[in-house]
């Protein structure tokens, strides 16, 4: 799922959240809670039309956002930057090939990070998840956009940290484990 660090941008407002409550979120039910067993078959996926996620939002997502740049690249999918049609507000879209999904265990693995992607807290150090949906080629999963990078390269980049710096990081860290 990732990591991001999030930055004051431009409009000087930080991370900017969806107007709406994710909270709310009508797509978010303990009945969304599929099934998955740790003995699944390791045979590739053949038959019948795919289906990954369990109540995805109705209608074409190309009919509410417009995908834009890419923003990254992981083991099954693109991530794009993406823009509510009716808000203007931007997202991320993270766009999940059916043809990357070659076992069950794939299939299971989508499912369980939308599964718990539905059923994380708001926090401010928690990527927010919009909706899903899904049409015959893949699976997109919107949530926030977080622009400050990926927590490693800042690691990376700054070198060393002082223990100060060091214990901060790892405090905010323990405080999102807490809440989930």
């Amino acid at each position: 799922m990732g990591s991001c660090v999030s930055t004051q941008g431009k409009s000087g407002g930080g991370r900017k959240k969806s107007k709406d409550n994710h909270n709310n979120n009508k797509h978010k039910t303990d009945q969304n809670i599929e099934a998955t067993t740790p003995t699944a078959r390791r045979s590739s996926v053949r038959g019948g039309p795919l289906n990954v996620v369990s109540n995805p939002c109705p209608g074409n997502i190309f009919d509410k956002y417009e995908l834009g740049k890419e923003l990254g690249r992981g083991e099954f999918g693109v991530t794009h930057r993406c823009v509510d049609l009716k808000t203007g507000e931007a997202f991320a879209c993270k766009k999940i090939s059916k043809t990357k999904l070659r076992t069950e265990i794939d299939i299971q693995d989508v499912r369980r990070e939308v599964q718990i992607m539905r059923h994380l807290p708001q926090h401010p150090n928690i990527v927010a998840f919009r909706e899903a949906y899904e049409d015959r080629d893949a699976v997109y999963l919107v949530m926030e956009l977080c622009e400050g990078g990926e927590l490693f390269d800042r690691i990376v980049a700054k070198g060393h940290y002082t223990e100060r710096a060091a214990a901060n990081v790892a405090k905010t860290i323990l405080e999102v484990c807490k809440v989930m």
